[in-house]
This record gives C-alpha cells, sequence and structure tokens, in this order.
C-alpha cells in the first residue's frame, strides 16, 4: 500500500470515527423520535392534547448521562479516546458506559477505511462508506428495537438506484433496479405464505425494504447469496439464543441484523464468496 493510499485509508478511519459517534446518538434516538411521533399522531386521531415535552432529536437535546443527566462534555465525547480517558464510566456519577459505543466508533472506522482501501477516496469509496454506516445502524436499531426505520432504509434503497445510475456501483442500473424488485417481492410472498399457513407474521415490512435495498446495491443474482448467509446465521443465533434463555419474550429474533451483516459481508469479500462460507 503506497503512502498516498495509506493517508486517504487513515483519513477514512478518522472520518469513521466520528460517524461512529454519530450513528451511536442515531442508533439511540431514532426510535425514541419514531415512538413520539406515533404518539403524537395517535393523540390527534383521537382528539386529545398532546403533552409538551422539549424537544427531542438528533441535535437536541444535549447528549447526558442516562443514570444520572450528567450533561456529556465536548472532550468527553470524542471517539474511542474518551471512553479510555473515562475507564468505561460516567465522570459525574461513575455508572459504566456501555462497551457497544466505542465498538461502533470502532466498527465504523474500520469499514471506512476498507472502503478507502479497496476504492479510494472516490465517489464509489464514499458511497459504499455511507452503505455500511447503514447497514451497521439498522442492525443494531433491529436488534434492540426490531424496527427498521423507513427514515434509512428508504434513502438506502433510492440512493443505491442514484449510485447505479452514476455508475458508481458494479451493478447496472436495470439489474440494481430488478434486484430491488425481486428483493422486496421475494420476502413479501414468503412473508404471506407463513401468515397463511401458520397464522403468525414471521417477519415486517421493513426486512422486505431492507432487502429490496440489497438488491439494489449488488443486483438481483446476490440475493441467493445473501438471504442463505442471513438465514443460517440468523438460525445458528436463534438456537443459541434458546438454548441460553437468551430470547426475547414471544421466542423471536429480529431477521434485519443478519440480513445486514450478511449485506456488510457481500461488501467485503463478494456476494459469491458467501456460498463458500456457508459450505455451498
Amino acid at each position: 500500500m503506497g503512502g498516498f493510499q495509506s493517508l486517504e485509508v487513515a483519513l477514512a478511519a478518522v472520518l469513521g470515527l466520528l460517524i461512529g459517534s454519530f450513528l451511536n446518538v442515531v442508533i439511540y434516538r431514532l426510535p425514541k423520535m419514531m415512538e413520539r411521533q406515533w404518539a403524537a399522531e395517535c393523540a390527534e386521531m383521537s382528539g386529545t392534547a398532546v403533552p409538551a415535552s422539549e424537544p427531542f432529536n438528533l441535535v437536541l437535546p444535549r447528549s447526558r448521562c442516562q443514570a444520572c443527566g450528567h450533561q456529556i462534555r465536548w472532550y468527553e465525547n470524542i471517539p474511542v479516546v474518551s471512553y479510555v480517558f473515562l475507564r468505561g464510566q460516567c465522570s459525574a456519577c461513575g455508572v459504566s458506559i456501555s462497551l457497544r459505543y466505542p465498538l461502533v466508533e470502532l466498527t465504523t472506522a474500520a469499514l471506512f477505511a476498507f472502503c478507502a482501501w479497496k476504492w479510494g477516496l472516490t465517489p464509489t469509496g464514499l458511497v459504499w462508506a455511507g452503505f455500511a454506516a447503514s447497514l451497521l445502524t439498522l442492525a443494531l436499531i433491529d436488534w434492540d428495537t426490531t424496527l427498521l426505520p423507513d427514515d434509512i432504509t428508504l434513502p438506502l434503497l433510492w440512493g443505491g438506484l442514484v449510485a447505479a445510475a452514476l455508475q458508481w456501483t458494479t451493478a447496472p442500473l436495470n439489474v440494481a433496479l430488478w434486484g430491488a424488485v425481486a428483493g422486496y417481492l421475494s420476502l413479501w410472498l414468503i412473508y404471506w405464505a407463513f401468515k397463511l399457513i401458520t397464522g403468525k407474521e414471521g417477519m415486517g415490512y421493513g426486512d422486505f425494504k431492507l432487502f429490496a435495498a440489497l438488491g439494489v446495491w449488488f443486483g438481483w443474482h446476490a440475493l441467493v447469496p445473501i438471504i442463505l448467509m442471513a438465514s443460517v446465521i440468523g438460525a445458528i443465533v436463534g438456537i443459541a439464543m434458546k438454548f441460553s434463555t437468551g430470547l426475547r419474550e414471544g421466542g423471536y429474533v429480529p431477521f434485519g441484523p443478519f440480513l445486514a451483516g450478511a449485506g456488510l459481508t457481500a461488501m467485503v469479500f463478494g456476494p459469491q464468496s458467501i456460498l463458500g462460507f456457508i459450505g455451498l
């Protein structure tokens, strides 16, 4: 790796740390913003007054300790560095800070560095970095809440179509378009077949949109390897959680994190290599 490429990778990693810090905010706040919006809409439809509350979005209020309310200062919010300096504890009350915060930052930095190494600081590298950040965010939101927000899945889908039209991804526009159609319809058909047979819902509509987005970014021909890998890993994790009594009430595991993980694997190793990983 040449000196200029090394500089690009380093710059991308630093950017990834900063973006990863923001992703932590999105992962925590976006579901709560959605819940507030739903509550306001329900109140409006029922004709009841919406209680006044302080602004709550991705910017306001400023980050604070969830245990004691201590407002986090700028020097306590430096990605990874602050966590190490604070020894993983709130400076005011000493409550442990989740290790997931620095792990998200480091993971985002690694994904951005990979994109810079593979595609450079080019439009292609930037859009794939955005793709990776979106999947990481969706995976953790779905794992926490079983929600796959349209605020992320739909821009991911449309952004992939724009990138394909500009030839920033390998899938031609027509292949990307049919990837979206095949991805959505395939899970939609499985959903309704399962519901008609069992009377239960096996997945949510967010999974359809996420799989459609993956079809856009990789093309329709990559959907089979991606869904196979997601299903195999999901089954293994689900069985392990069942035996460890780690399943949620109702005995289900969200499918979105495994779709997202398969998508990231396809980005790093290529869709066809997935078949080798699962022994096919």
